[in-house]
């Protein structure tokens, strides 16, 4: 099985940020041959005038095409392109993007609905406090931070050691692709959203609603490295830079 193989239905096209469409111009440049391995990219300046947009959104872009595994930067000469495409199974430290996909879905899951059932009061304030932060922190690495922490919260939350032992176990494989997802995909306002609906079903202690509530987390987080390894969901006018 592969991500492309999921069952996760392809999202109705939306509009994108100015920084995901000049990424995804890039990346799809960069497929077609029109800047090959070894080529340099124009520079921050040319591609800001090319795409209309300001420096720093062609920066972040850039920054993404390298997290992508497509190019590297080299301090005073530019960015060059290493690939033509990005990997099929992108790798998160020692877990590739199919190993967590299947295994949260198997722990995850059903882990939500037992901490529904168990959690105490003390493991409840815990998972608020967390999500609050979320919702305010603006700094990335915090945000990937507390997002980690959230998830092993929960597993603690289900009294059973053993799925906490399982999270804890790829946690910084959870935060490197939190990182990723949200470099690439824009996923953390919505991953707050997320997170607080999850948080919401395990305060009701409903095991229904808690289990459904990450199931659509995880469908999300799915269907989101799908989108960035697999390009091609929207057209050149759906995906137009707009400053």
């Amino acid at each position: 099985m592969n991500l492309s193989d999921s069952r996760v239905a392809v999202p109705v096209p939306r509009r994108v940020s100015a920084r995901e469409a000049v990424l995804t111009h890039l990346r799809d440049a960069i497929g077609r041959g029109d800047y090959a391995v070894g080529d340099r990219l124009p520079s921050e300046a040319s591609l800001s005038r090319e795409y209309q947009v300001s420096r720093s959104v062609v920066r972040e872009a850039l920054r993404g095409l390298q997290a992508l595994g497509l190019t590297v930067s080299r301090t005073g000469r530019g960015t060059f392109v290493t690939a033509d495409g990005p990997p099929e199974n992108p790798t998160f430290g020692q877990y590739s993007a199919q190993d967590l996909v299947e295994v949260r879905r198997h722990v995850e899951v059903p882990v939500a609905g037992f901490a529904a059932r168990r959690r105490g009061e003390d493991e409840l304030a815990l998972l608020t406090a967390l999500v609050e932060r979320m919702d305010t922190e603006t700094r990335e690495p915090a945000w990937v931070a507390l997002d980690s922490q959230f998830h092993v919260a929960i597993a603690r939350a289900s009294g059973n050691p053993v799925f906490a032992k399982v999270i804890e176990e790829i946690r910084d494989a959870l935060a490197r692709q939190s990182a990723f997802l949200n470099r690439l995909g824009d996923r953390r306002a919505e991953s707050n959203v997320e997170h607080r609906r999850i948080l919401d079903a395990i305060a009701d202690g409903s095991e229904t609603a808690a289990v459904a509530a990450m199931t659509t987390h995880l469908d999300h987080v799915e269907q989101t490295l799908i989108t960035i390894v697999w390009s091609g969901r929207t057209s050149d006018a759906e995906t137009r830079p707009t400053a």
